[in-house]
């Protein structure tokens, strides 16, 4: 399948035209966030930003989870085409999504009130989920931070073969939830807690779960019948 960022989109402005060779929708979507829904009253940019059950929460879980069935979309239609490898790393990635996509929701616990008590006990939010137990919690932001300089960076840059990982296209998905929690911990080194920069991690997460879900479906898509035939005409 063809990178559609050699072929870059030309955005025409007043100034000029921009040829961007990675998708410039993130920028536009945090400019729009904080140049628009910041102002808006009823408390509306809190509950977009934090919460629990809200909003943002639900979209990083339909995303995650469409990741998932894209990455097993892609195993299912490409088994008898990839190569051992590439089969390897996209059932790493349809794993990591859905697990991903449960914990975002607690596995329904919520929904349902089932849940583990072993976990409820050990977790700092009493609830059945494996992130925000002791011990690991702590370690988030890091984590975070480290899997978005990956994805929109090291990924592409030093493995491109890995059909897996996220092209450069969707960089910027990543790369601003990297700048975002590298910032956030640094502000709170340096600034000490009551200073630091708010923490608006839900806006930003949203991001990478669409990233994911994106890369994902872009590469089932080319297994398709369609597919096969819009990338075909692409070369």
């Amino acid at each position: 399948m063809t990178d559609d960022a050699s072929c870059p989109r030309v955005i025409r402005t007043p100034w000029g035209d921009l040829a961007p060779r990675v998708d410039v929708f993130p920028l536009v979507y945090l400019l729009f966030l904080y140049g628009v829904v910041y102002f808006l009253p009823f408390g509306i940019f809190g509950t977009w930003r934090l919460g629990e059950d809200n909003l943002v929460e639900w979209l990083q879980f339909l995303f995650y989870f469409g990741a998932g069935l894209s990455a097993l979309l892609v195993l299912i239609k490409g088994r008898h085409s990839q190569r051992p490898g590439q089969i390897f790393w996209w059932s790493l990635m349809a794993l990591f999504c859905l697990f991903v996509a449960g914990e975002e929701v607690s596995w329904t616990e919520r929904l349902t009130g089932f849940g583990v008590g072993a976990l409820r006990e050990l977790n700092t939010q009493g609830e059945s989920n494996l992130h925000n137990l002791k011990g690991i919690q702590t370690y988030l932001h890091s984590l975070y931070a480290a899997a978005g300089l990956f994805f929109g960076w090291f990924g592409w840059r030093f493995w491109p073969s890995i059909q897996a990982f996220p092209a450069k296209r969707f960089s910027l998905y990543f790369l601003f939830v990297a700048a975002f929690y590298s910032y956030f911990d640094l502000s709170w080194i340096t600034l000490g807690g009551q200073n630091q920069i708010r923490n608006e991690q839900e806006a930003f997460e949203l991001l990478m779960s669409l990233g994911f879900f994106l890369h994902c479906l872009v590469h089932a898509r080319s297994l398709l019948p369609k597919g096969r035939s819009a990338v075909s005409h692409r070369h």
